[in-house]
């Protein structure tokens, strides 16, 4: 773990249209830069021909970069192949759901091929051998967003038979486990296995998308092991994890099980990407950073941001230090930008770095000076920032799955949501509230440390999680279900007793009928909601069985049918939310049910965002964030120093934040 923050750049010298590393690399610490992340992308470089190896240029890398006190990160090249290994062996190129990819694009490659791992673990030895000799190399990033391509190879499906055999031993418990008799899918023996890209089987489709999953950890697990023979004590090792792309970082992302590979690493490392000017709320930093720390519990590194990023992504005057600090906000150690200078050719020309295409000292780069001024100077205040939130939010890549299989919306005229969308309904409204959340996965059995838990369309749930869940209400949790959650087992396989399975008890209340909500809004004598608080989506019609009703819907036909309800359950509570509904409803609601439990709620309301954590010193840090073009008055509390300005708040006194402005006090 660096003992600093680390705020950097990757640099790729490969990229660049006339030599210009000195000046580069005096531009960065001028500008308060203190590491750079290179060499991901560099396999044709290294190697222009089979077996014919070129360094230079790395060990001129390492070597300025050291004269100029700059530390490195180093990453492997493995997720991009050159022209030579696709033509040497044709079908490395992934055979998927859709088709065989062509060369030219990056990640488009069947991981599993042996002729790509022979030359990929060649082309990493010989890396790792290269960078041995130098100290300023502080650690190393295994491959780059990693996926599994979608690879549906013939190989593929061999291993993946070999993943059926282990988990279900015979054919006959295959055939049971997922009901593989509908429409005659059953086999008899495991070498009838079909393709699996022709399955109407939920069951089998999903267990093969677990099986892509982990051949992402196989994968990661493999360089960590390669590299464990040349890595030096003190070097870091960790990976680039990114999240559901849609145009930026929106959610939980489906094809890895990023818990599962977090075990292969020492750090965690993360790329968030999000909207900018207007658009900006901080919610992506929040929820991506909130992933991020839950992997280990830990700080993490985001090795990739934007500093000015995608078209019309331009940072507003205040918002590039608004998106660091918000960073730091969330438990990183350390900022890293894609990219340092804006690339000339190909197909990221225009997602530009700190430099533009003219490497001027423009206005982005004044910027990153300015925040690295600040950073330098507050590093060991605000380095290994440690949050303990009492709120937390389950994932569940198996329910993921699911509603991919089985989506809430099927009108041509309505967007199908998935099941990302229903995450970060949960976390943006609480995110909105100032209630932080950390992130929990479906793995996890302990939840005594948290007062609330919250289950975002927990679609598939093993015994053992429903135990657990039983145990924490028993024991005085307060339990926040939404709808589509304990309908199916593990392997999608729908329960055939009452629903929510094993929960009726719990959430006292049962429901057999459910359907998309068309001119349905929610109703309620408790609840605060807004007016015309609509429905969307899906709707259950509850039948309560002892739960107080806190919200009906209100409809025609549906029309007070209880559609949110709250029930007693040994020394908990448990709420059950048998709709998806406006956010600003679920915000209403979930600030009525803090204040029920008497849970400290934030007086503060987005966009003034407020963020704490402990620091080093053992300190209370607590940031204050205006995402909006607006001033914004902050009742601060507790008193502190702000570090920014060296001078002390006190208890309750008001300050005006500037748009898009930022305050850190430091308390006893």
């Amino acid at each position: 773990m660096p003992d600093h923050l680390l705020y950097g750049a990757a640099y790729y010298y490969e990229y660049l249209p006339e030599d210009r590393m000195e000046k580069d690399f005096c531009m960065m610490t001028k500008a308060g830069i203190n590491t750079i992340r290179i060499a991901e992308s560099t396999w044709s470089t290294w190697e222009p021909r089979e077996g014919e190896f070129d360094f230079s240029i790395l060990h001129r890398v390492l070597q300025t970069a050291k004269k100029h006190g700059l530390s490195v990160i180093v990453g492997t090249p493995t997720y991009a192949i050159p022209p030579w290994l696709a033509k040497k062996y044709p079908d490395v190129m992934a055979d998927t759901h859709t088709g065989i990819c062509r060369y030219g694009h990056r990640q488009n490659f069947d991981i599993t091929h042996p002729g790509y791992l022979f030359h990929a673990e060649r082309i990493l030895r010989r890396l790792f051998e290269e960078v041995q000799g130098y100290e300023n190399v502080i650690g190393f990033q295994l491959d780059n967003e990693t996926k599994s391509y979608d690879t549906c190879s013939p190989r593929a499906q061999e291993l993946f038979k070999e993943w059926l055999k282990k988990r279900f031993k015979t054919p006959e418990e295959l055939n049971r486990r997922m009901g593989l008799a509908y429409w005659s899918n059953s086999i008899g023996s495991w070498d009838d296995l079909p393709d699996v890209r022709g399955t109407i089987n939920a069951s089998f489709g999903a267990e093969y998308e677990a099986f892509q999953r982990n051949l992402v950890t196989e994968f990661l697990a493999w360089q960590r092991c390669i590299l464990e023979e040349y890595r030096r004590p003190g070097q870091f090792v960790t990976h680039n994890f990114d999240y559901e792309w849609r145009l930026y970082s929106h959610g939980l992302q489906p094809d890895v099980d990023q818990f599962d590979a977090a075990n292969f690493l020492t750090i965690i490392g993360c790329d968030i990407y999000h909207p900018s000017e207007h658009l900006l709320t901080g919610a992506e930093i929040a929820f991506g950073g909130a992933v991020a720390y839950a992997l280990k519990q830990s700080n993490y590194l985001v090795l990739e941001t934007q500093a000015q990023g995608n078209f019309g992504w331009l940072p507003y005057p205040g918002q590039l230090r608004l998106q660091a600090f918000a960073h730091l906000a969330s438990g990183a150690d350390g900022i890293s930008y894609w990219h340092w200078h804006s690339i000339h050719n190909a197909v990221e020309s225009y997602w530009k770095g700190i430099l533009s295409h003219d490497f001027s000292e423009g206005a982005v780069y004044q910027d990153i000076q300015s925040i690295g001024q600040d950073l330098s100077r507050l590093s060991e205040k605000l380095v290994h920032l440690k949050k303990q939130s009492r709120v937390a939010v389950m994932v569940s890549s198996r329910s993921q799955t699911g509603l991919k299989w089985f989506p809430t919306c099927r009108q041509e005229e309505t967007p199908e949501h998935n099941y990302s969308d229903y995450l970060r309904w949960i976390c943006d409204a609480c995110y909105r509230l100032n209630i932080e959340y950390d992130i929990v996965n479906d793995t996890k059995r302990d939840f005594s440390n948290y007062d609330v838990l919250i289950l975002p369309a927990l679609y598939a749930a093993e015994e053992s999680l429903i135990s657990a869940l039983l145990d924490f209400v028993r024991a005085g949790g307060k339990l926040i279900a939404t709808f589509k959650s304990f309908f199916c087992d593990e392997v999608l396989k729908i329960r055939h007793d009452a629903q929510p399975h094993r929960m009726t008890e719990c959430f006292g209340l049962t429901y057999d009928r459910f359907t998309q909500p068309v001119d349905v809004s929610l109703a309620s004598d408790t609840v605060p909601l807004p007016k015309a608080c609509a429905v969307t989506d899906w709707m259950e019609l509850l039948s309560v069985q002892g739960a107080e009703v806190l919200c009906c819907y209100n409809h025609p036909a549906w029309g007070g049918i209880p559609a949110v309800t709250k029930n007693h359950f040994g020394r908990g509570e448990a709420v059950y939310l048998g709709c998806c509904f406006e956010a600003g409803g679920l915000e209403a609601l979930l600030s009525y049910l803090f204040a029920e439990w008497k849970l400290p709620l934030s007086p503060c309301r987005f966009p003034l965002i407020v963020r704490r954590g402990i620091n080093a010193q053992g300190h209370l840090i607590t940031y204050y964030l205006n995402f909006s073009g607006q001033s914004q008055h902050v009742p601060v509390h507790p008193a502190g120093c702000s570090l920014l300005f060296g001078t002390q708040v006190g208890e309750n006194e008001g300050i005006t934040l500037p748009p898009w402005g930022v305050m850190i006090l430091e308390s006893a």
